[in-house]
């Protein structure tokens, strides 16, 4: 008999409580693989109703919740739980390993990260990575800017970017 409980397709969510809302972390067996804004979430959707969760997971929680706690203070993460970002193509994934290297306070333009990449034609393809990012906040995306330190996209929204931005101490020129 198991002794976890698993959500749709082998995924558990958890609630994580911020002052800013409640985001919701999706768990696979292989670590955090997805992390829902407090509006981006369907309502009633957390995940295993009361069954037991594995102690993996909520060590892996644990730490979801101190680097999320952490990055919307504006801090630097010290650590975070294994990421799962297997739902990524290769680019992609290549891409969010850039993003996990911008420090705290720091930004990449588009171009930068295209650059890091070794291919400056893949400006766009950058953006459309940093879109399908499927940890914002703890994958950094919200520090890569369009051209000329401008503000760009962002999947959770302008207002979080911004948010976000102020609170490492980016100034935008917009």
């Amino acid at each position: 008999m198991k002794n976890t409980a698993e959500g749709k397709n082998g995924v558990w969510k958890l609630p994580v409580q911020t002052t800013d809302g409640e985001f919701l972390a999706h768990y696979s067996v292989n670590g955090l693989c997805g992390l829902d804004f407090p509006y981006k979430q369907d309502p009633g959707n957390h995940t295993v109703n009361g069954a037991r969760i594995s102690s993996e997971i909520r060590e892996w929680h644990k730490q979801t919740v101190k680097a999320l706690e952490s990055s919307l203070a504006g801090r630097m993460v010290n650590e975070l739980p294994p990421l799962d970002l297997s739902c990524g193509t290769d680019f992609q994934q290549r891409v969010w390993r850039v993003l996990k290297s911008i420090a705290c306070g720091k930004t990449l333009s588009y171009g930068e990260v295209a650059d890091e990449l070794g291919d400056r034609k893949a400006v766009r393809a950058v953006g459309r990575a940093c879109g399908a990012n499927p940890i914002p906040v703890l994958i950094p995306c919200h520090r890569v800017l369009a051209s000329k330190q401008k503000i760009g996209g962002f999947s959770g929204g302008l207002d979080w970017k911004r948010k976000l931005l102020a609170r490492e101490g980016v100034l935008l020129l917009e």
